[in-house]
């Protein structure tokens, strides 16, 4: 998992575009709210990337890749992103609101077809 800085496509008096996802094929896009000092995650994705975009709050995030880890904050209107195989896990500084944008089998009925459970977690 790691931050994407994100920059600004177009500004002018109305506001600014940013573009957060480029070049992929968005397969869904869930919402998810956290509550504070809970814990979600601690799974990985075998075909599935996903980017959280946090709308609101600050989260805390955990992730490993075969013995690399690593762990950052993401707060609001900042986004990061999670490849196959990568092991994560988020928790909740505050309430928090983010989006989910998934590339990858884990959209609708099939939300846990892709998802793998850690035996030993993260967090």
């Amino acid at each position: 998992m790691s931050k994407i800085k994100s920059k600004i496509s177009f500004k002018d008096n109305r506001g600014i575009i940013k573009d957060l996802i480029t070049k992929y094929k968005i397969s869904s896009i869930p919402f998810i709210s956290h509550k504070k000092n809970k814990i979600r995650g601690n799974h990985y994705h075998k075909k599935t990337t996903q980017w959280n975009y946090v709308l609101n709050g600050k989260l805390k995030f955990f992730s490993q890749i075969k013995n690399v880890k690593k762990t950052y904050f993401l707060n609001k209107g900042e986004i990061s992103v999670t490849k196959p195989n990568e092991k994560h896990a988020i928790k909740a500084e505050k309430n928090s609101e983010y989006l989910v944008f998934t590339e990858g089998p884990r959209s609708g009925r099939n939300y846990e077809l892709d998802t793998f459970r850690l035996n030993k977690k993260l967090i």
